[in-house]
């Protein structure tokens, strides 16, 4: 049932007007904006805020009575956003606003340490030395590792992304990347799904790829290109030109001239240059 509204308690707007200024000063309370009755003699005064920066933010006095009081008393003197009030958005944890790729050189994102993608590596026993010295140098001494979950929420990430057979490459391809010469197997239990690109001209290269993911680099895929045609010789049968070969014997008398006049032409060593 609604409470009915105190006549004294919804008159007192000048008392909350002076407890408002008395709050904020007198520059930054505006005019009245009505009343909300909360209760049994419990009614709250609302004044447009006069500050620049809270545009659409209200000053909300609420002012109650005692029973046959004639005055009323402040019970408290706030600020509330209104409708068009520009007001901070809702807080979300550091850890939730990092997103994918976010992380630059230099920054550090701690694991959390009940981070159900990660199970205990190893137990300690106790052991030598000597033995952990080989776990170390096998790669088996890490404090954390995959988890089941771990690894079907790697595989659905992956199965589900960029490199995954829904993708539209994949799609419009025959080839699949587990029958591709490039593509590197995971040497992890995800192996039998994934694998890494190893080709520089695929989309995929140095990424974990699905095994039946595909693309057009694949190794299997060649192009059969056809010979240009050979044009036929053309030969001329319209025509002939002669050609006369001498004998031995003209090619010897023609060498002996050839000679005399190279002779001829040398000078020697009387000749002399006269003037006249």
């Amino acid at each position: 049932m609604r409470a009915k509204a105190d006549a004294v308690c919804v008159a007192a707007v000048e008392p909350a007007r002076e407890a408002a200024i008395d709050e904020a000063g007198a520059a930054q309370i505006g005019e009245h904006l009505g009343h909300l009755v909360e209760g049994e003699r419990l009614v709250t005064h609302y004044f447009a805020s006069a500050h620049p920066g809270y545009r659409g933010w209200r000053w909300a006095v609420t002012v109650t009575r005692a029973s046959r009081a004639k005055t009323v008393t402040v019970n408290e003197v706030v600020m509330l956003p209104g409708d068009a009030a520009i007001v901070a958005p809702e807080w979300v944890p550091w850890s939730d606003r990092v997103q994918p790729g976010d992380l630059r050189p230099g920054d550090l994102f701690p694991t959390p340490a009940d981070d159900p993608r990660l199970e205990p590596g190893f137990t300690e026993t106790g052991g030598p030395d000597d033995v952990l010295e080989v776990v170390e140098e096998l790669g088996l001494g890490r404090e954390r590792v995959l988890s089941v979950f771990g690894r079907d929420d790697a595989a659905e990430r992956w199965s589900t992304g960029d490199f995954g057979p829904t993708a539209a490459i994949a799609q419009a391809v025959p080839y699949k990347c587990n029958g591709c010469g490039y593509w590197i197997r995971l040497g992890d239990s995800l192996g039998r799904s994934f694998g890494v690109c190893a080709n520089e001209m695929a989309p995929g290269e140095g990424r974990v790829v699905a095994f039946d993911y595909g693309c057009g680099a694949h190794s299997d895929a060649v192009i059969d290109l056809a010979e240009p045609p050979v044009a036929d010789h053309a030969f001329d049968t319209t025509g002939y030109d002669s050609m006369e070969l001498a004998t031995d014997d003209e090619a010897a008398e023609a060498d002996a001239v050839h000679s005399e006049v190279e002779a001829a032409s040398e000078p020697t060593s009387d000749d002399e240059v006269t003037e006249s």
